[in-house]
């Protein structure tokens, strides 16, 4: 289920936002300011690939203040409009009955847009 979930994930636009963070990443790691968010970006790309059968988790090493500042900085930054983007996404998806599994993976997706430092993704 989750092949044929990714496969029709990447067909029907899951693709397209690979290629944004991707190339926003990129990007952004150019400057060394940038770095960490280039990372972070690049993370969700990988994310925004294959969705289904992935999950995020707090990664228990994690620098809490580090990490924290980034978060807020990457919040005020940019990482409110990529979460409302996908929260918007992730409704209109569960709209319909068989739109709820890509709802659910927009709203993974918000989750990791709003706060991506400390946190990894790992397959179930």
């Amino acid at each position: 289920m989750n092949t044929l979930g990714n496969i029709i994930w990447v067909v029907f636009g899951g693709f397209l936002i690979f290629l944004e963070y991707l190339i926003a990443g990129i990007l952004l790691c150019l400057t060394i300011v940038g770095i960490p968010f280039g990372l972070q970006s690049i993370k969700m790309a990988q994310m925004a690939l294959w969705p289904f059968g992935k999950r995020i988790e707090y990664m228990d090493y994690a620098p809490g203040c580090l990490s924290t500042i980034m978060n807020i900085i990457w919040l005020l930054i940019g990482g409110i409009w990529i979460a409302l983007s996908h929260l918007v996404f992730g409704l209109l998806f569960a709209i319909t009955i068989i739109g709820i599994p890509f709802a659910k993976q927009h709203f993974k997706l918000v989750s990791l847009a709003i706060t991506p430092f400390g946190r990894r993704i790992v397959d179930r």
